[in-house]
């Protein structure tokens, strides 16, 4: 697909390459150790080298440089700042005071810390320089932390980001939304919508886009306007919109009145491109989980992980699942953070190799024990376990990003394939692909000898039945396509009788052309449709801007979940709309902060 498994480590080791032309280019050189790129004027190590990632480091932090444009000139420079010289004047203190207030308002928000946390930083600051450096305790009277300095900062570099992403936005060749409204689990609900989108150079862009309460846009009508808006404000037609990714909601999927269906009636693709759809990719493991828990087991598992954390806290068997719990969601955790982490198949698993030490101390504390003497609610555990594990690999594999979607879609058809394996395996009560189950099996014989049915193959066929047509039905748009995600991940190979009528003559030219068979086998997909003539193969480079606008992860929407299950308790504190969405585009975002242009706007603003 967009990246084939024969290539991946090729791929990897193409995007570490540094090209030397960034050097005058982005004023940046190939450190000593060969990884990344280091900037000459900060110092600083660029971890990822790709040519987006450069360029954006460049652009938020020294666009002052530009105006240095001559060759010579910038020869000039380059030299300079090989020598340490910096040919700019020193920032005053007032500025590198605004400067740190930014850096550490940004850094609070990351942690998820409270806005009145700065005070208590800029205190330790205090007392750590009067004691380790008394001649530069000064530099902190300029900096303020208060409360409300900090909320103001954040809504500063906000509206920093979002500037950028608008910037962007409006060379969007095609893009793609991922909206998400299963992220808030236990607070008032929002709507996360994301954008994913793609320029002419094939560069890929995701972001936060905004967030809607939908406690103010409860109905379809109403989403569907903010959503409009949003796009509107970012400069961004519906006739650009190539993909919907969602969650399989009834506000996002309701055959009549789900938000999916007004969103295509609205949007109308230039080449009679329907939007593509797929629901199946956000918060995998926490939806699937109500598909397959046949007996309500994790609502039972959450009962006694309550009684745990308040009887059994002390015991030493249970500090490793403590202390997982309290490095998901604190030492506090109300009751629909603890059932959704309940439902990931890592939890399961630990969960499942402490059943022994949990009934003992379900004795101790008096509590029932009834379901430890059930044999079809132990099958049931142990194969919930299971199925809980495989969906659990298949969500890492969909959390890789940059692979495009052909290559998310592949992880998809495995899976199925694996589905079907699961039908005849459990038809012929060959447990090999559910450890658990036979687990559980096995100890049941030893305890009942003369029992020769101990679980009941027809039960678990059924709920590996109901998976796969939850799946058919999540991914099916992306089977309507998967022709032409086949034909732009292997455009070489693909015989052009089996391709669309109007690329079979691009796609004959492009494969009887020898430089293009060439870069084609020595760059990733993503570099070779880049360099491909918009001119001498316009619908093969227009499509392949629509597959690659299509999200290939749920990695943002993941980041988002986890930043708020993190740091629930801060972010259950009363906050507006408009703090709660500047919180998530720093935690989720890429980009950097312009922080030239901020330290500007505060000048211009207190002069």
């Amino acid at each position: 697909m967009w990246m084939t498994p024969k290539r991946s480590k090729m791929e990897v080791d193409e995007a570490l390459v540094f090209r030397p032309e960034w050097t005058q280019r982005y004023l940046v050189v190939e450190p000593p150790e060969g990884n990344g790129a280091l900037c000459l004027v900060c110092r600083r190590l660029i971890v990822a080298t790709r040519e987006r990632d450069v360029r954006r480091h460049y652009e938020a932090e020294h666009e002052y440089y530009e105006r240095y444009v001559a060759d010579g000139e910038r020869a000039a420079l380059v030299e300079r700042l090989r020598q340490g010289e910096l040919p700019v004047a020193s920032l005053t203190p007032e500025e590198r005071a605004a400067r740190a207030g930014l850096g550490l308002c940004r850094l609070l928000a990351l942690k998820g810390r409270g806005w009145g946390e700065g005070d208590f930083v800029h205190q330790c600051m205090e007392v750590l320089l009067r004691e380790v450096l008394p001649e530069h305790a000064s530099v902190l009277q300029g900096i303020d932390l208060s409360p409300e300095s900090a909320r103001q900062r954040i809504l500063s570099i906000d509206r920093n980001l979002r500037s950028q992403l608008f910037n962007r936005a409006r060379d969007f060749k095609a893009y793609s939304l991922a909206l998400d409204d299963q992220a808030f689990v236990a607070y008032e609900n929002y709507l996360l919508v994301f954008i994913r989108g793609v320029g002419a150079e094939l560069d890929v862009q995701e972001d936060l886009l905004t967030i809607i309460n939908l406690t103010h846009h409860f109905s379809v009508g109403a989403l569907m306007s903010a959503i409009l808006e949003a796009l509107q404000t970012a400069g961004l037609s519906l006739q650009r919109m190539v993909g919907l990714t969602t969650t399989h909601t009834l506000r996002m999927i309701g055959e009549n009145s789900g938000l999916v269906s007004y969103m295509r009636e609205k949007a109308v693709s230039p080449n009679c491109w329907n939007v593509i759809h797929y629901s199946g990719f956000l918060h995998l493991e926490l939806l699937s989980s109500y598909d397959v828990d046949v007996n309500q087991i994790i609502n039972t598992i959450s009962e006694w992980i309550v009684l745990i954390k308040t009887r059994g806290v002390r015991r030493p068997e249970f500090q490793t699942l403590l202390t997982e719990s309290e490095s998901e969601h604190g030492e506090r955790v109300n009751g629909r953070c603890l059932n959704n982490w309940l439902r990931r198949g890592k939890t399961l698993k630990l969960i499942f190799s402490l059943r022994k030490e949990m009934e003992a101390f379900l004795v101790s504390v008096g509590a029932t024990t009834v379901h430890f003497s059930d044999k079809q609610w132990l099958c049931d555990f142990g194969f919930l376990v299971d199925i809980m594990e495989h969906l659990r690999v298949l969500s890492e594999e969909l959390r890789v990003s940059k692979v495009f979607a052909a290559a998310a879609f592949d992880h998809i058809c495995t899976f199925e394939v694996k589905l079907n394996l699961f039908q005849r395996h459990i038809e012929e009560k060959n447990l090999t692909d559910f450890p658990a189950l036979k687990e559980v099996v096995d100890e049941l014989k030893q305890q009942n000898k003369e029992d020769q049915k101990i679980f009941d193959p027809d039960r678990y066929q059924m709920v590996i039945c109901r998976l796969q047509k939850e799946f058919e039905r999540h991914f099916k748009d992306l089977r309507f396509i998967k022709k032409d995600l086949e034909l732009f991940s292997n455009p070489f190979n693909f015989k052009p009788e089996y391709a669309p009528i109007s690329v079979r003559v691009e796609l004959t030219k492009l494969q009887a052309n020898t430089n293009l068979w060439n870069e084609y086998r020595i760059k990733d997909l993503g570099q070779f449709y880049a360099g491909l003539s918009a001119e001498s193969y316009p619908i093969i480079k227009g499509v392949a801007c629509k597959v690659a606008s299509l999200f290939d992860s749920n990695q943002i929407c993941e980041k988002a979940f986890s930043y708020l299950t993190r740091n629930q308790h801060t972010l259950s504190q009363p906050l507006t709309d408009e703090h709660l969405q500047a919180l998530f585009r720093v935690a989720t975002t890429e980009m950097e902060p312009s922080w030239d242009d901020l330290v500007r706007e505060r000048n211009e603003s207190n002069p």
